[in-house]
Parts: structure tokens; sequence; C-alpha cells
């Protein structure tokens, strides 16, 4: 059924669609993501048909070619979506204006960047649609931030659906799962140091009593409660569970819940630096549940950055470690670890030392920007993270994954986007590859913590001498493992 959709611009015939509202728009469409089905869904919302251009070689650059997939599997990739009627392949520039002579669309779509920044690059189509009273919509698609898969299909559907995915992008990428893993424990260890913010997760399970009856607020049995390690403390316990050496730096309180920390990691043989800052506590969070539905959540935490003193004793304990690591893993909770002279001193032992850097900037609670990790050679923001960094909520998924490469000067990028996965862009001598990877869990017990997740094992990956896809493979697992327990 899908490579009947496929035909070229000289079997376009005038009037194909007489009686209907036409809507068209064109692109390369080499991975399809997330982003892509925004704009296409968008784009059929204006019409009653959707005719979908694919562009060839001619449109992209000759060095990234290679590293394109043909033309045909592109348009295939297309067709399979239920929102479009055609699919067109486009190889040369005047065939792309006669796709839109022939289709006469009454709307055409094109990104926001085509708007201004790249509108050079459509004049001559705009002016051709312009002959036809076309209307020349701007638009990326509606932004999303959570998935609506479960209103419609049911989880199991949803998880073969997501690894029949997953399977093609490692296939795409040429990458195999097992080597990967077998390689993995082939391996010495490597040494990598995570330096960020503790934060201890209380979980209270409680009995749901009812509604009280003085004020509409709902009434819970504590039963009972347990601790866990959180922030960059899991991250660090991740890396270590993944067989590497660790070395552990995070400013936390005099109080108990640092001896918890403490205590915990040690069990687990790693290096803990931990620096008692008596101005704050160690951030406490608490979330009182119900089986397992979350009700809400209590913080103890100051946010304030750390004096100087405790800066230089951070700096301390990053320039001691120094020499005996092979990365730096950066797990910004935004609660005050991570100060601009501390970021610039990992920043310099990391040029000093030919040591690698990784780093994640979480404000799901509070305001960061990730684009502060200048130079890092991987960042792992969400979706609205990364457009927070750069204050634009308007623009596709790729545009602002490139301009935060850009921006932060990084050499690899994951944008996480929740249940939809995460897109992972790497940086080549020939321009930026991505690749989509789902989320390999469509029910999970309990989201929290797959972020760390995805982060150490990423980061171990990439300081072995991995690939950015065969990394993003194995974090893809590890998150699916990490959410659903």
């Amino acid at each position: 059924m899908s490579r009947a959709k496929v035909v070229t611009v000289d079997s376009l015939r005038e009037g194909a669609f007489a009686g209907r509202r036409v809507g068209a728009c064109h692109g390369h469409f080499n991975v399809l993501h997330p982003g892509h089905r925004r704009f296409l869904q968008h784009a059929r919302s204006q019409c009653d048909v959707l005719v979908v251009g694919i562009l060839g070689p001619p449109f992209i650059p000759e060095e990234l070619r290679p590293r394109y997939f043909p033309i045909e599997e592109r348009a295939l990739g297309v067709a399979a979506l239920d929102a479009v009627e055609k699919v067109v392949l486009i190889e040369t520039h005047d065939a792309l204006i006669q796709f839109a002579r022939l289709l006469a669309p009454a709307v055409y779509v094109l990104g926001t960047e085509f708007e201004e920044e790249r509108r050079r690059e459509v004049d001559d189509l705009l002016r051709a649609l312009e002959a036809q009273g076309a209307l020349v919509q701007f638009h990326s698609g509606e932004v999303r931030y959570a998935s609506t898969e479960l209103l419609y299909t049911p989880p199991r559907d949803i998880e073969l659906e997501r690894l029949r995915t997953f399977r093609a992008a490692c296939a795409r990428q040429r990458v195999d799962l097992r080597q990967v893993l077998a390689r993995l424990r082939s391996l010495a260890p490597r040494r990598l140091l995570v330096i960020g913010d503790t934060i201890v997760d209380q979980y209270v399970a409680c009995d749901a009593v009812g509604m009280s009856a003085e004020a509409p607020v709902l009434v819970v049995r504590e039963l009972e409660a347990r601790d866990y390690i959180g922030g960059a403390a899991v991250v660090a316990a991740h890396v270590r569970a993944l067989g590497a050496d660790c070395q552990f730096i995070s400013v936390v309180g005099n109080d108990s819940p640092a001896a918890f920390v403490k205590g915990d990691l040690e069990r687990r043989g790693i290096d803990v630096h931990l620096i008692e800052d008596r101005s704050r506590p160690t951030t406490f969070k608490i979330r009182y549940m119900v089986d397992n539905q979350k009700l809400f959540r209590v913080s103890r935490l100051s946010s304030h950055s750390i004096a100087r003193p405790l800066e230089a004793a951070v700096v301390d304990a990053l320039e001691s470690h120094a020499q005996r690591i092979d990365g730096v893993v950066v797990s910004d909770f935004v609660h005050g670890v991570i100060t601009s002279r501390v970021l610039g001193a990992i920043q310099a032992l990391a040029a000093r030392n030919g040591v690698r850097t990784f780093g994640d900037l979480q404000c799901s609670s509070q305001v960061g920007n990730v684009a502060k990790l200048v130079g890092f050679d991987l960042l792992c923001p969400t979706e609205r993270e990364a457009r927070l960094a750069l204050g634009n909520h308007e623009d596709g998924v790729e545009h602002v994954a490139q301009t935060l490469l850009d921006r932060a000067s990084a050499k690899n990028l994951v944008l996480k986007l929740g249940a939809n996965g995460f897109i992972s862009y790497e940086r080549t001598s020939v321009g930026t590859m991505s690749q989509h990877f789902p989320a390999l869990s469509s029910n999970p017990l309990d989201v929290t913590g797959a972020g760390d997740s995805l982060l150490a094992a990423m980061s171990l990956a990439l300081a072995s001498g991995f690939t950015m896809m065969e990394a993003s493979a194995l974090g893809a697992c590890m998150a699916a493992l990490a959410v659903n327990r």
C-alpha cells in the first residue's frame, strides 16, 4: 500500500484531486522522527488531501549525500503515514516548481525556518505559489511534550511497534547490540568522574482513606517509607553498575541524608568526595504514592550557589582526580553546585588533560540553561529544556537541535522527547546526522530517573570508544530498564 502512494512528478496530473482542498509540503525526511510527524500532522489538518514531496540528491550538499538514505527509501517511510495521500519524488530543482504547478495546492506548508533564515532557498517556489494564489503557511507543527498513543492503542501493541522501530534504527545505523554489550564487557574499566547535585528521593507508600470532611483534601494513611539516592548520586551508581571505576564529587548538608548517600555509594565501590555546606540541607524530595500513582511531592532544599570557599574545595577535588579519569559527567539539577567557576574548572581540566565531558542539566521544577555547558562531547536536554535555553518555542525539532549544537559547540546531542524516546545528533566531518530511537517502555512504572540512566550509559559508552549511535542504542535499553523498576 505504501509503495502505491509513491509517484514521480511526471506522473502527476493537473486536477487529479479536483473537488478536494489540496495541501502540500516538501522535505528530505532522511530519518523520520516525531518532529517530522508533528509537521505533517499540522499540514494534514489544513487540507483534505496531503501530498508530500521528497527531495533528491541535488537538494543535498554533495559531502552529505553518502549519509542520506536513497530517495525511494525515504519516500516509503513517509508514505507509511496515514496522514499522507501521495508522496512525490522530486529529483531536480525544476521538478519542485513543476510539483507545485501541477498540484495547484490551496495551502503549502513550510517550516518556520524558511520564513526568514532560509527564505532564499525557496524564493522561486514562493513566487510560483504566489502566482497560483496558494496560501503559504510557515509552521513546524504543534509542540507537544507528551504522547496520546495510549488513548488509541493497547500498550502491548505500542511496545511491539516501538521495538520494531528500534530494531530498524539499529539496522540503519549498523548497530549490533549484542556486539556492543560483548565489547563493553571485554574492555578494561573506564574511569569516570561524576559531579553535580546530590538528591535523596524518599517514596512514601500510602493507603487512600478518602476525602476530609473539613476541606476538599485527600486523606491518606502512611504505610512505609524508603529512601533512594537520586540526582547526580544515582548517575554515579549507574556508571559503577555498568562496570566503570567511578569518583563522585558533590556538596551536601550536615545531616542524615548526606550520611545515607555516602554510605550507599561507598557500598557500591564508588570513591566519594562530599563537601559539607552548613548553609543548606542535602536536597530531599518526598513523593507520596498510592500503589504506583504519585499524589504529590514535597521538597526540602536550598538552591543558592555554593560560596566561594566551597567552590575552591570542589575545584581542588576536581584537580586531584584529573590525571586518573577518562571522562567527566556533569549532572546539574540547578541546586547550586555547578557554578560558573566550577564549570570553568571542568572545561579547563578537560582541555588540559584530553578528558571527554558529558552533561545534562535538568530544570523540571527550576530554571536552568543547558547551553552553558559549552564544548561538551555530549549534551542530553529534553526538548523543553532545549527550547528554554534558546528562547525558541516555535521552530521545528531539527532546527532547535542544530541551533543548540552550534550555540553550545557540542559534539553530540540527545534531544529527549519523553514518551516519544529521543533523537541522537552526531557531528561528523561532513555535517550533522541524526537518528530517532523510540522509548521502549509504553507504560512505565515511574519515569523518574530515565534521563539519569540514559546519561550514565551513553557517557560510559562514548568514553569507551563506541560510536554515538552505538551509545544511543545502549542508552535506550538502559532507560527502558530504569523506568520499569
